[in-house]
């Protein structure tokens, strides 16, 4: 069974995972982000998620993060699919302001401030050239890198710097009722704080970082300068306006988006007409929960979460390695068993 589409016969002799962390203000404007039981707990959302990913367990919550509802972090799905092939994974620090208590690259930059101010990154520049670096060394390792993020309130700053770029992106949400008006609020109050305008940062991508992002943004499309090899950035909206950055910035690479269906089937967002516009090619992955026994999985198929932690590029390595449908979700049904 085809369970990610579309097929590839590329097979990668040293795969490597990597999930860029940080932290936003804007993730704690209530109804902005469903990634923590409640606004305030989004500071520990990264740091429980590598955790999770690494260890089974989140260390520096009590309480695994989740949505209000109850579903369960895509970090369970990552940490399926990582378990099942032994790829090498590392994560990086790029704005935390709770560190996870595992190992992780720390590039030494602050977390992301509310865009509604228009000074969300202003040490976006410095984040890119930090990315560039490590990205040389990367490159050395792998023929392959897989890329995930986790960022609570990604989705609104994904939102921004792609208006920012002159692109009407509607972008997904964890929760399942989309707060797309007040995204566009949030994103307005940011633009007029700086006299910007749909599009009027087109030809400076930095800067619309700079105004409307979060660190995670300038990090990857760093490391994407330095690699030479073939590179996936494993996500949703978020990714498309990472995948945008490094189109604007002139940068030349073998780079493609995996996510899962949840964003794919995501009626109030547009990526399909994203993909087209920007002509990225994009890779689908379908765990399968609609034949899950566990209630909190079953809720991904209605739309809950969706997306995150890199889990649409996790499952995109498991299903190149061999993994069927079928064993990942009965891994993912086991990891959240012995979690929640």
């Amino acid at each position: 069974m085809t369970w990610v589409t579309p097929r590839t016969d590329f097979k990668p002799r040293r795969p490597i995972f990597l999930c860029v962390l940080s932290s936003t203000d804007t993730a704690k404007i209530p109804g902005i982000s469903a990634a923590g039981k409640a606004p305030e707990l989004t500071d520990y959302t990264p740091a429980g998620d590598a955790e999770l990913v690494d260890t089974g367990r989140s260390i520096s919550i009590k309480v695994p993060p989740m949505t209000p509802l109850g579903t369960p972090t895509p970090a369970v799905i990552t940490r399926a699919a990582l378990q099942l092939t032994d790829v090498p994974y590392l994560f990086i620090n790029s704005g935390l302001r709770v560190r996870p208590k595992i190992p992780a690259i720390d590039i030494g930059v602050l977390p992301g401030k509310d865009i509604r101010t228009g000074e969300a990154v202003p040490d976006a520049r410095d984040i890119y050239e930090k990315g560039v670096l490590l990205g040389r060394q990367i490159n050395k390792l792998s023929d392959l890198v897989v890329i995930g993020e986790s960022v609570p309130g990604g989705t609104t700053t994904a939102m921004g710097v792609l208006h920012a770029l002159g692109y009407q992106a509607r972008v997904s949400s964890s929760f399942s009722e989309n707060p797309l008006d007040l995204k566009k609020k949030v994103i307005m109050e940011g633009m007029k704080a700086k006299g910007l305008s749909f599009g009027s940062l087109r030809s400076d991508p930095l800067r619309a970082v700079e105004c409307l992002g979060d660190p995670m943004m300038p990090c990857i499309a760093g490391l994407v300068e330095s690699l030479r090899i073939k590179t996936v950035l494993a996500g949703g909206t978020q990714m498309i306006a990472v995948y945008a950055l490094i189109k604007h910035l002139g940068l030349e690479r073998d780079v493609s988006i995996a996510t899962t269906k949840y964003i794919a089937m995501d009626t109030t967002a547009n990526f399909k007409e994203m993909m087209e516009e920007l002509g990225y090619l994009v890779y689908i992955a379908d765990p399968g929960f609609d034949r899950s026994k566990l209630l909190g999985l079953k809720r991904y198929e209605e739309g809950d979460v969706k997306e995150g932690v890199g889990a649409g590029g996790a499952m995109f390595l498991a299903s190149l390695l061999g993994v069927t449908q079928e064993e990942l979700r009965l891994e993912v049904e086991k990891i959240c068993e012995e979690i929640f």
